[in-house]
């Protein structure tokens, strides 16, 4: 872990509520005055997104692939874990964009899909945050949890998961029910050897479970909504952790292991502005006194 320069990361599987992690954490960034030097993990896939395409259609044809964006082959791992390592000995370190849409794409002059050119940190960050799915990932080559300060996970149950992707993929894209399932199949090993394990070394882990009929997620009608589940929020270490008030600021929580508290589903983003702004407050301190 940095002393000098700390890292945030936050690591979650596609649909898991990462999006309203990151505008979360932003919201406390600006609020406590911290500047942050914000890392997409798109933007260190390996190939944009025309080569995904071919490369996706390539491991279709072959049955024995087990290509998929969750494994090395398709992601920058060891130069993901230079830039932690830089960052948290220097402050700096090389990073760029992945440019999802037209709106992201026009001040580039690029298309859509394509990366922009490598480029320094801007000097003078207060920490760095890290969003996308392999924040916390060990390969035999790398292991990027040793580098991070504050490790959170955000991960639905797999069921919820996969309705999520399949909706995606059936309403979006247009894809046939046999065409996911075959994606689905396909990326299960590097599922399970990739993403999972992250889960195991994070700080805090944010689980949201539906609590309606997800048994069957090939034929769910719709997403259950946030509404319509619960969050289960558990804690490696809970040592410090002031469970009594967290119980009290979220309504209807309660806890279900000495280190697991359980709420609303839609209480996420309070729940994480009452979770990690004392844990920022924290980091900022102990940088302070590094240097």
């Amino acid at each position: 872990m940095s002393a000098r320069h700390p890292i945030i990361v936050v690591t979650g599987s596609s649909g898991a509520g990462t999006t309203t992690v990151t505008r979360t954490f932003q919201q406390i960034f600006r609020r406590e005055g911290v500047a942050a030097a914000i890392v997409e993990g798109d933007s260190f896939h390996r190939y944009d997104r025309r080569e995904m395409r071919a490369r996706v259609a390539e491991a279709q044809a072959d049955p024995q692939s087990s290509f998929s964006h969750f494994g090395p082959d398709a992601n920058l791992f060891e130069e993901l874990d230079d830039l932690f390592r830089s960052y948290g000995e220097t402050g700096g370190g090389r990073t760029r964009k992945y440019l999802h849409d037209v709106k992201e794409a026009e001040p580039y002059g690029q298309e859509p899909g394509t990366f922009t050119p490598w480029e320094e940190i801007e000097p003078g960050t207060d920490l760095l945050f890290y969003e996308g799915l392999h924040g916390c990932v060990r390969t035999e080559r790398v292991d990027l949890s040793r580098h991070a300060d504050l490790k959170i996970g955000v991960v639905p149950i797999v069921n919820l998961e996969w309705i999520q992707k399949i909706h995606r993929d059936r309403n979006m894209r247009g894809y046939s029910e046999e065409a996911i399932v075959d994606t689905i199949l396909r990326r299960m090993p590097d599922y399970v050897k990739y993403i999972c394990p992250q889960f195991s070394s994070t700080d805090v882990n944010f689980q949201r479970v539906p609590t309606v009929d997800t048994s069957n997620p090939f034929i769910a009608r719709d997403i259950p909504t946030s509404d319509e589940s619960m969050l289960v929020i558990r804690f490696a270490r809970p040592k410090g952790i002031d469970f009594p008030y967290l119980l009290s600021m979220l309504k209807e929580s309660f806890m279900t292991r000495p280190n697991t508290i359980v709420c609303p589903g839609d209480k996420m983003a309070l729940a994480m502005q009452l979770i990690f702004t004392p844990m920022i407050w924290q980091l900022a301190d102990r940088k302070k006194k590094a240097f």
